[in-house]
């Protein structure tokens, strides 16, 4: 280990409603990594020491619902202005008044919107795999569900308490390693394959997930971590997310159209669905992100891609941090 390396502090900090895992040497700005479904606060395992060595205070936490995280059993409790103050409590709680915020995935989401709803605290905010849409005028559920013809969108699928559940927790890992493996580059369905976002009437998420093989970015020990928090906790606190998506179109109804003003970032995988599916939304962003200082799709690289291309994505990061205003 180099002399440079081994300055840096790596602590698990235990705050009300869960942990924090703090990588730093010196007192640096904040940076706060909020991960997505179905992940932890071990997706950023890549970033937490490459931030450090940048000299930022990089903290990743366990989303409500997740890990070592709080998990009320209201699901009205997992709408998105909760996640958004549990992030300021973070902050707060690390002696910070504000802090940069990164998220992949649904932590993108919750980055974006801690931005737009708490300009105060988030100084600037960097997006993952999922590009900012501000809200619109018609109701979540009434676009999930007009997707798919004959076939379930996932996030309809999702819906219902329990449904999901059923499906997964039987085999949390052999899920797990599934789902990952049908949004990673190396182990995605071929073109013309059954699309695993999508679920046959009759049938599972599953039944489309590629078997047998993990993604190159996956480990056994990783799958493993990930497994092995979802096995104690189950997965009904995660899902919850998908399941206020109505009411956060509700709570967030100031807000229509409303862009991001703060400087930010985003970084998305050419092969991801989220990428292409929204492509609208990042031909939009000089009007939704007026602050954007760069964006960027990695060539042939898919959704988890902080941990599928973790240099260039800890590049990228360091190099917009830099930039950034003091």
């Amino acid at each position: 280990m180099s002399q440079h390396a081994a300055q840096i502090r790596h602590r698990v900090i235990s705050v009300p409603g869960g942990r924090i895992h703090l990588a730093e040497q010196g007192t640096g700005p904040l940076v706060l990594l909020v991960h997505g479904f179905p992940e932890s606060w071990y997706s950023w395992r890549h970033q937490l020491p490459a931030l450090a060595a940048a000299g930022y205070r990089a903290a990743a936490i366990d989303v409500r619902g997740y890990g070592r995280s709080s998990k009320p059993a209201a699901t009205d409790a997992y709408r998105m202005v909760e996640l958004v103050e549990d992030k300021v409590s973070v902050v707060h709680a690390l002696g910070e008044e504000t802090a940069v915020v990164i998220g992949h995935d649904w932590g993108a989401t919750i980055a974006a919107d801690s931005a737009l709803l708490r300009p105060g605290v988030f100084r600037a905010v960097g997006l993952l795999s999922v590009p900012y849409t501000p809200r619109g005028g018609v109701r979540p559920s009434d676009v999930f569900g007009q997707m798919g013809g004959d076939e379930e969108f996932y996030v309809s699928y999702f819906q219902e308490p329990g449904r999901a559940e059923a499906e997964i927790e039987p085999d949390v890992r052999g899920w797990l390693a599934g789902f990952y493996a049908a949004l990673s580059a190396d182990t995605m369905p071929a073109p013309g394959a059954p699309d695993p976002h999508f679920v046959s009437r009759a049938g599972t998420m599953r039944d489309r997930f590629p078997i047998g093989r993990l993604p190159v970015w996956l480990t056994e020990q990783d799958l493993d971590v990930y497994a092995g928090e979802f096995e104690r906790t189950g997965l009904t606190g995660a899902l919850n997310r998908y399941r206020n998506m109505d009411r956060d179109w509700e709570d967030l109804a100031a807000f229509a159209d409303a862009p991001i003003t703060q400087a930010s970032l985003f970084i998305g995988g050419s092969l991801d669905a989220s990428t292409t599916w929204l492509s609208d939304a990042i031909k939009a962003y000089p009007v939704t992100l007026p602050g954007l200082v760069s964006s960027h799709l990695l060539d042939g690289c898919g959704h988890w891609i902080q941990q599928e291309r973790p240099a260039e994505v800890n590049r990228l990061l360091t190099d917009w941090l830099a930039a950034l205003p003091a």
